[in-house]
């Protein structure tokens, strides 16, 4: 399964707003078409925001190589996209290593090409290596809970939750996989329930409240989610509802992993307080497939995503390996190693 298409001369992004019901391809052959649809949800999840950036990027690059001054042509394309979605850190990684490429070589399409594609491979790569180190944590017979969706359509390809559960579900052990719906935008329902269907994975899709619930029947074995940006300490960045998950978990003594590649750790911030959380509009809550669920007039607050603390988590599923407490310690080791 893919989300992302590069055919040299247009970005194609499969339009995840209309999943699951209708499988639509968008071509974007403007950068500003790229911004779009990451600020819709048209594309989203960290790892693939920054890929199709990647891609944005060339694009712009295309436009800009006629223009009189083609850094500053591509200095304003690069504000744009950065402030499509401000938590994925994978956006600035993304759009940190494309500038380096134009500012080096200028407008060579071929190179900036070839730097996006690489960019997407790795990803792809980070993924199925998480996947087999993660697997390795899944029992036998496992139940796994997983909230939103960090699955292929979220990356590169493959996932980085959802990347664990394949390689664990290849293996046999997976019994059961738990889909959180995900409000507002039910991504849980719509697209990771989708994604574990369509493989064959075996997969019940449950209500954000139920997860407690289901915990305290003993039906849960552990509990994997994405991550949109890490701060030093392992604090992170994830769907909303992630860190109601991780105190349910540690409350029923049951592990929790967020599994990410790399390119999600933002090792300037300290901790979770300094990662932004963006807040989206009040329609999202406020209604529901076009149609009013609230009373008019009344506040609505809707982050996109919430901070779980490093305290809560019980290893995070990298690439590299598994990092356990300290993680803060971990993390710096493993940048020092680069």
């Amino acid at each position: 399964m893919e989300a992302i298409r590069w055919n040299h001369d247009a970005l194609s992004l499969l339009d995840q707003t209309r999943l699951p019901l209708e499988e639509r391809w968008l071509p974007c052959t403007d950068y500003r078409q790229v911004v779009r649809a990451i600020r819709t949800m048209v594309v989203r999840g960290a790892p693939a925001i920054g890929v199709a950036a990647a891609y944005a990027t060339v694009l712009a690059a295309r436009e800009g190589a006629g223009t009189p001054d083609f850094a500053a042509f591509m200095a304003r394309a690069r504000e744009e996209l950065a402030s499509s979605r401000p938590t994925a850190v994978n956006l600035f990684w993304a759009l940190d290593r494309m500038e380096a490429c134009w500012r080096a070589w200028g407008p060579d399409l071929p190179r900036l090409e070839r730097e996006a594609q690489a960019i997407h491979r790795e990803d792809l790569e980070m993924n199925r290596a998480m996947g087999r180190f993660g697997a390795e944590l899944v029992p036998q017979g496992a139940r796994i809970l997983t909230h939103c969706n960090a699955g292929a359509l979220a990356t590169g390809g493959y996932g980085t939750a959802l990347g664990v559960i394949r390689a664990a579900h290849a293996q046999g052990k997976v019994a059961m996989v738990y889909a959180d719906e995900t409000r507002p935008l039910l991504q849980g329902a719509r697209l990771t329930a989708y994604e574990l269907a369509a493989d064959h994975i075996p997969v019940t899709l449950i209500c954000d409240d139920m997860a407690g619930a289901l915990m305290a029947r003993g039906q849960v074995d552990l509990v994997v989610v994405g991550c949109d940006r890490m701060a030093a300490n392992g604090d992170f960045a994830n769907k909303i509802g992630t860190y109601s998950l991780a105190v349910l978990a540690r409350h029923h003594h049951i592990p929790f992993y967020t599994a990410l590649p790399s390119s999600t750790v933002d090792l300037s911030l300290p901790d979770g307080r300094g990662i932004p959380v963006e807040e989206r509009g009040p329609e999202e809550v406020s209604s529901f497939a076009g149609r009013r669920t609230g009373p008019a007039g009344v506040p609505v607050w809707n982050p996109s995503f919430d901070v779980t603390p490093h305290q809560l988590l019980t290893g995070i599923i990298t690439e590299r390996g598994v990092l356990t407490p300290p993680f803060g310690r971990g993390l710096a080791r493993w940048f020092s190693q680069r």
